[in-house]
């Protein structure tokens, strides 16, 4: 079954930026519900916004699936390798301050969200104020997370869950 096609709007995809928490991103590296749809978005969008923490998320997601034998020593080797370089090549990594600790508190009252999970929203919400300030198209919130999705949406985010695209 080929890819289904890149969310679409008045603007292009590969107009659009895009900012993918760490449940959609592992899915470019490890095959899983919906990984052929993240590999063609990351493929053809030219903007992927990812907080630096997602990197990290996504590579002790790679451990657990190493330690519980899902995938070989040399296989994670390979993964980490592609993952570090992609951060440095590919992706647009935004920091994480103090500033937006302090803002991914407010979602916490209202939604159900993990700790990193209310920072990737206030990451995202930021970085679509930004765009929406500079007369951009509307960030696009990419998750596998049904919560986090519900929060994004709840905030005004547009969203994708790569496991409806599988």
């Amino acid at each position: 079954m080929s890819p289904q096609p890149l969310p679409r709007s008045s603007a292009s995809a590969v107009s659009r930026a895009f900012y993918l928490d760490a449940s959609a991103l592992v899915k470019r590296y490890v095959a899983e519900i919906g990984s052929a749809w993240v590999t063609v978005l990351c493929a053809d969008a030219n903007a992927l916004g990812i907080a630096n923490i997602g990197i990290v998320e996504v590579a002790a997601a790679f451990a657990a699936k190493r330690r519980g034998g899902f995938i070989t020593t040399e296989e994670y080797d390979g993964l980490l390798t592609d993952l570090l370089r992609d951060a440095r090549e590919r992706y647009r990594l935004v920091p994480v301050g103090p500033a937006l600790i302090s803002s991914a508190i407010r979602p916490t009252r209202q939604h159900r969200l993990r700790g990193y999970d209310a920072i990737h929203l206030a990451r995202a919400l930021s970085l679509n104020a930004t765009l929406i300030a500079g007369n951009a198209a509307e960030l696009i919130f990419v998750a596998a997370d049904a919560n986090l999705l519900a929060a994004a949406q709840a905030e005004g985010l547009a969203t994708e869950n790569p496991n409806e695209r599988a």
